[in-house]
């Protein structure tokens, strides 16, 4: 552990410091240059990020053993605050293919390690993670597709909505419910690869994110090989909420970064733009956002740490909840002030305000929405489930 004389205010010691400001120089040089054209393509730059494994980004949090670097969640969480400084699109991307590989290595067989989870560390696969439906959202138990078990392979039938790298993806994860003689309709995790198994990727056009290739998915009597059963039979349901701390850790501290970002270029805008002969910093509005823009900003990042050290001592309940919630809401709330410091030069399409404005005001609904991150919280505080 790091002598406390040389961990700075937020509990960072110093190679933590490092990493960070490596990664973040490395982001602003290869990524950012990149993030324009990307939008307005609708297209993420896959190839573009190779390089982040070097930071641990592929799968960095495994174990050595499983392919991983070993990091501890405090470390991973100054990463995915640096991937949402640079562009909360980069954060999602990197977060699914971390919440894939991690349930590919707790649950998969080593073949399907050999054939999927290997090549997506490598760079050499893109993922997707597929549970929302157009009639389910977060009610996951209420999950319609099946998948009916016919010989040596399943049958699916169903749709999947909001499918983050749908477009895009070549396998992912697909949640279904399951019926054969061994399981009469519990829900079951299937890994589904687009050359393989045949379905139908529409694109959908969103608010936010717009270069993550969001899709809604259609499967017709769509066959998948049996050996693409993730786990067992039934397990669907608990395989993936194992992965839910991990994901809401992800988004809060993405959130953190992105809240960060827009407080940065608002006081730079501030000590730069001048209006009746003086910089609008100095006026005392303009003062007071900043200030609010600091405080939410510095609070969501101290939940966010401390969300990661729970789930290093395995003890996260409630913790990534509060964060994912509070960082999330932040991180609008922060991105609206900057806005409004900015003036009209905020909601410019190209300028980096007007993209984080969008793009925080989505933090609030994927892993959970900002109500289910209220319930949860409330029914560990009170012991009473609001959802049943």
């Amino acid at each position: 552990m790091a002598d406390l004389a040389d961990l700075d205010i937020d509990g960072l010691d110093g190679g933590q410091r490092l990493l960070r400001d490596n990664i973040r120089r490395y982001l602003k040089e290869n990524i950012s240059p990149l993030i324009d054209q990307a939008e307005k393509d609708r297209r993420f730059p896959q190839e573009a990020i190779s390089g982040l494994a070097d930071f641990g980004y592929f799968g960095g949090y495994m174990k050595e053993e499983d392919g991983g670097l070993g990091l501890d969640y405090p470390t991973w969480a100054v990463m995915m605050e640096e991937a949402g400084y640079c562009w909360l699109s980069l954060r999602i991307i990197i977060n699914t293919l971390n919440i894939v590989s991690g349930i590919l290595n707790t649950y998969g067989s080593e073949a399907q390690k050999e054939h999927f989870l290997r090549p997506l560390l490598r760079n050499e696969r893109k993922t997707f993670v597929s549970i929302s439906e157009p009639d389910v959202g977060s009610n996951v138990a209420e999950i319609k597709t099946r998948a009916d078990k016919k010989g040596d392979r399943y049958v699916l039938s169903g749709s999947k909505l909001w499918v983050t790298n749908g477009m895009f993806a070549d396998f992912g994860i697909v949640v279904a419910r399951t019926y054969s003689e061994t399981c009469n309709g519990e829900l079951s995790l299937f890994l589904v690869e687009r050359d393989v198994t045949s379905y139908t990727p529409t694109p959908v056009e969103v608010m936010f994110t717009r270069s993550t290739g969001t899709a809604a998915i259609t499967f017709e009597n769509a066959e998948v090989p049996a050996a693409n059963l993730l786990g067992k039979e039934g397990q669907g349901l608990r395989q993936i909420l194992i992965g839910l701390n991990f994901g809401r850790l992800n988004v809060a501290m993405g959130a953190v970064g992105a809240a960060q970002s827009a407080l940065d270029l608002s006081t730079e805008y501030a000590l730069q733009r001048k209006q009746f002969g003086r910089p609008i910093g100095s006026f005392q509005l303009v003062q007071k956002h900043i200030v609010d823009m600091t405080m939410r900003t510095q609070a969501a990042r101290a939940l966010g740490y401390r969300a990661a050290r729970a789930m290093q001592n395995g003890t996260a309940r409630t913790e990534c909840s509060i964060a994912k919630l509070y960082a999330t809401e932040t991180a609008f709330e922060v991105a609206n002030l900057a806005l409004q410091v900015h003036g009209g030069m905020g909601y410019a399409v190209g300028y980096p305000i007007e993209r984080i404005f969008r793009d925080t005001r989505g933090g609030m609904i994927p892993e959970g929405t900002t109500e289910i991150q209220t319930l949860i919280i409330g029914r560990e505080i009170l012991g009473i489930s609001a959802l049943t």
